[in-house]
């Protein structure tokens, strides 16, 4: 498999690779591959579906200047910072294979991206959990009753012969931006409890070279791409993900 790690200028531009590397991929034109980038400033991403007026204090993003975009894939939204990771496969679509369908491809992704950071945090009182669909938290052993708290949020698009799935890692973000920045989410999974955004979530307190090299080993990606459709990420940044007409749709 192929590894980028590359964090562009511009939020617009990190958002517009994933779309770019899946687009690529479908064309014929690239092959399997992992990226990552890490935010270097604070800004808001709904999901494809989302409505930003339920899910986002605007306002008090507007008081801070932090922007809103909008991803290509469904999922809740998310607060993007300095401290947090993002990863992004592009996996190819296979007839019987684990990416078959969105739900096996769900479970065969994050089953690996599981043993992947529980290999890096080497602490036998905290494990890795699946929740949700597509959420990871930690599970405390040591004290009941046994607690999860969430640490990456997940999201799935298909095309015909690829898929991507991306997500977004807390390794040591402020947390207390997620409660000034975002409502209760609409929709919630039921292990959440309807805790509060400080309630609920966690940093897993690791560098991103190391959780970066988890999840290359687990995925066996040791191939660097070299030649990434650059050219249609500025081009879909640029007309898309800067658009207001994309970001506040819904």
């Amino acid at each position: 498999m192929n590894l980028l790690d590359l964090t562009l200028p511009s939020p617009a531009e990190n958002l517009a690779a994933d779309e770019a590397l899946l687009d690529w991929c479908e064309a014929g034109d690239g092959e399997e591959t992992l990226l990552f980038w890490e935010p270097r400033e604070t800004f808001v991403v709904v999901g494809y579906a989302n409505k930003v007026a339920t899910e986002v204090n605007a306002a008090a993003c507007e008081a801070k200047k932090i922007p809103i975009f909008r991803r290509c894939s469904g999922g809740g939204t998310v607060v993007q910072m300095p401290g947090g990771l993002n990863y992004s496969l592009i996996l190819r679509i296979t007839e019987n294979g684990p990416t078959r369908n969105i739900t096996s491809a769900n479970q065969f992704i994050m089953e690996k991206n599981r043993a992947a950071i529980e290999s890096a945090i080497h602490n036998l009182q905290t494990a890795v959990a699946i929740c949700g669909h597509t959420d990871l938290a930690l599970v405390t052993r040591h004290s009941p009753p046994v607690t999860s708290r969430k640490f990456a949020g997940n999201s799935q698009r298909r095309r015909k012969h690829f898929l991507l799935f991306h997500g977004t890692l807390l390794l040591k973000c402020d947390l207390a931006l997620i409660s000034e920045l975002l409502f209760t989410p609409s929709q919630q999974p039921d292990y959440r409890a309807r805790r509060s955004h400080s309630d609920f979530v966690t940093n897993l307190n690791l560098s991103a070279e190391r959780v970066k090299a988890a999840l290359a080993q687990e995925w066996n990606a040791n191939a660097e791409l070299k030649n990434p459709p650059q050219e249609e990420i500025s081009r879909l940044a640029k007309e898309k993900y800067s658009s207001p007409e994309w970001n506040f749709k819904f």
